[in-house]
């Protein structure tokens, strides 16, 4: 057996090619359709336009400039920037982070449309609910140009991390003539990369005012599909006395299914708690011990409560429920038609008069009669003095504690900042973050436990915030993946010296991310302490952005014999092992919270990944003496780890496990040889180096 060398060129050490996905789903479905041709002495596949049409039976032809849909310069380099795999990696900072060793929730510092890139091979398919409060395109917004060459060094040099104090930042005024054309060119990849990411059952949220609603809409179309629009939220913020024509007080959330078909076949439907209704079970307690049984009396105490509720608090619908019974609150006025007319006419006998009530215009709710009085029994419908009055539907609260989500929300955006501001000792170091009860409640609402949460516009980490405080509320174990832009704070930039200020004053470089980690640190701690019975994860893994470790073969011409010799180690100098296992683990499609053993074998250190999945030994030294002890130990560790895991010797050698090493290590080509020979006699047969 031979151990192959991974490359900066090699698939294994890139992100996902989801250019290349598409062909192989084109070849899958269709072989005739996919050819090969040679451009520049590479073999490279293309699609056979003719035989397409063959297939499709002489379809319609569309004109370019004569289709339906939003259209804009740039639109098809920004559909083919999506499709560009990665360059980069993620490097690991364990002390910017939060309980590193235990955490399952990760923070990422880049620029997200590599962050995307980077994590498709790892999260593909696995995310529940994606929210994100993309730039509004108000004029004011940070825009920075996609270089579709080399997005990593571009990215590296807008924010300072490379050159001599980065490059020139601008904003995207409306004076530009580009003003919506560079907006659509920053959003159109990021969404396509982010569909790919849902879960069948999944949802996105997007933030937005009127700037790009309506553009924001016509994208979202095209890639998410208009059939799996779902709704359009309406956050009412605040009114604006000073306004010229109208207070523009509102903002839009689109929300879109990654499939609403199979939601509906799979009859997954959305329900929240009613909010108040606790507040409401301790009143009537508290009333009940008072006063028994006397329901009159529990009744005037329990409307005297409900004048305290204002009329535009969340609560209010619940002053509806003003009858009352050993159930508690209920309400008997519920209709009892069929919707949409055409219901059952079965006939149902008035249990005093004996006689046919009077039926329902659309005609009954229920399908049967012996529907009918089962729901009857349980203290659900209710009859009228006499069979005149068609029954009703009764609703007691506190058995219908939960509802769909209205579309109109009012959410005063004062109440947002004072929050935010409490957690940073109430200095205002960030502009406009978003409500985190507004966030806790479509978090509660739209996933559940164990689900995989992503915001890759985090801003001031309000998402990442607002899933471990639910997770308090709930006691579910929901995580969260955030990606920010390290956008740097001028102090000399009278909107940004707060900011860069406080960043000074905790001794943190000068960039939003910044803010966002230390967001994060304060939130889990204030969680913590609003909770102590709380157990759950508050932690995050921090990653940034950066170049592969792997070193890109790149010779100089002029001294041809100088580029061997430097390129005799592929990992690029100044990185680390924790640096090269973890971008091991992105290639490769794990998660970068799976559990890693450490154990040391032949006096090298040796790491499992997800019980024996990946094993790596990325030492720098091994001679052809060592391979046979460290082999045999390396294989010897996997059988044990998978004989705890209750596998047999049958299902160890079924096995698709990858040993990983580093290529300069190996003392020559025998070393490396025998050790892949051992390591595939005991089951390991992906042996790879680097």
């Amino acid at each position: 057996m031979t151990m192959q060398t991974l490359t900066a060129g090699s698939p294994e050490s890139q992100s996902a090619n989801l250019k290349a996905a598409n062909i192989a789903a084109l070849r899958a479905l269709f072989p005739e359709l996919v050819t090969e041709r040679i451009v520049d002495g590479k073999t490279e596949s293309a699609l056979n336009v003719e035989v397409l049409m063959q297939l499709v039976g002489g379809a319609t032809v569309l004109d370019s400039d004569e289709k339906y849909g939003l259209n804009w310069h740039g639109k098809r380099r920004a559909r083919q920037l999506a499709l560009t795999p990665s360059t980069g990696t993620l490097r690991p900072a364990p002390g910017e982070s939060v309980d590193w060793d235990t955490t399952q929730n990760l923070m990422i510092e880049g620029d997200n449309l590599e962050v995307l890139k980077l994590l498709q091979k790892s999260y593909a398919g696995k995310v529940k609910l994606i929210y994100i409060d993309p730039p509004y395109n108000t004029g004011n917004d940070f825009v920075y140009p996609d270089n579709f060459q080399d997005n990593i060094k571009n990215y590296l040099e807008l924010t300072g991390q490379t050159g001599e104090g980065g490059a020139k930042l601008s904003s995207n005024t409306e004076a530009s003539g580009r003003f919506h054309t560079d907006w659509l060119n920053m959003i159109y990849p990021r969404l396509k990369l982010a569909h790919s990411l849902l879960r069948n059952d999944g949802v996105i949220l997007l933030s937005i005012d009127d700037a790009e609603q309506a553009d924001l809409k016509q994208v979202c179309d095209e890639i998410y599909g208009q059939e799996n629009f779902l709704a359009h939220l309406v956050w009412d913020r605040n009114r604006k006395n000073d306004a010229k024509y109208f207070s523009v007080g509102h903002e839009y959330m689109l929300v879109y299914a990654k499939n609403e078909r199979f939601l509906t076949e799979s009859q997954i439907v959305f329900r929240g708690q009613k909010e108040g209704i606790e507040e409401v079970k301790v009143e009537f307690d508290r009333l009940s011990s008072i006063h028994e049984k006397n329901w009159e009396l529990i009744k005037s105490g329990l409307q005297n409560y409900y004048r305290t509720i204002p009329d535009d608090d969340p609560k209010a619908p619940l002053k509806r429920f003003t009858k009352v019974d050993d159930k508690g609150p209920y309400r008997d006025d519920g209709n009892i038609n069929w919707p949409g007319g055409g219901g059952p006419t079965y006939e149902i006998l008035h249990p005093v008069s004996m006689l046919p009530c009077k039926l329902p215009v659309s005609g009954w709710r229920f399908p049967s009669p012996e529907r009918f009085w089962e729901e009857f029994n349980k203290g659900r419908v209710v009859f009228g003095p006499d069979e005149k009055t068609v029954p009703r539907i009764r609703t007691n609260l506190f058995e219908s504690t939960d509802q769909v989500l209205g579309s109109v929300t009012y959410s005063y955006a004062q109440t947002a900042a004072n929050e935010f501001n409490a957690i940073f000792d109430g200095v205002r170091v960030f502009d406009n973050p978003k409500p985190i009860g507004d966030l806790k409640k479509l978090i509660a609402y739209l996933s559940d436990e164990h689900d995989l949460i992503l915001d890759f516009f985090a801003g001031s980490g309000t998402t990442g915030h607002a899933v471990i405080a639910q997770n308090a509320n709930d006691g579910k174990s929901r995580r969260y993946i955030l990606a920010q832009l390290p956008e740097p704070l001028l102090s000399s930039n009278k909107e940004q010296t707060i900011s860069a200020a406080f960043c000074l004053s905790i001794d943190k470089p000068l960039n939003i991310a910044e803010i966002t980690k230390e967001r994060l640190r304060r939130a889990g701690a204030k969680v913590k302490a609003d909770n102590p019975m709380f157990a759950g994860d508050t932690g995050f893994r921090v990653f940034k952005l950066d170049t592969s470790n792997i070193r890109p073969w790149n010779p100089d011409r002029d001294d041809l014999e100088g580029s061997l010799i430097a390129n005799l180690e592929h990992i690029q100098p100044g990185r680390s092992e924790s640096d090269v296992l973890f971008e091991i683990l992105l290639k490769l499609g794990l998660d970068l919270c799976v559990p890693i053993e450490t154990r040391s074998i032949a006096g090298k250190t040796v790491h499992s990944v997800g019980g024996g999945v990946l094993l790596t030994c990325l030492d720098e030294h091994v001679k052809v003496t060592e391979v046979e002890t460290l082999a045999l130990g390396m294989a010897g560790w996997r059988r044990e780890i998978l004989h705890a895991l209750g596998f047999t010797d049958e299902q160890m050698l079924k096995r698709e496990d990858t040993a990983v090493f580093r290529d300069s290590a190996f003392e020559n080509d025998v070393a490396k040889s025998n050790l892949a020979a051992i390591l595939e006699q005991y089951g390991i047969k992906t042996v790879r180096s680097l």
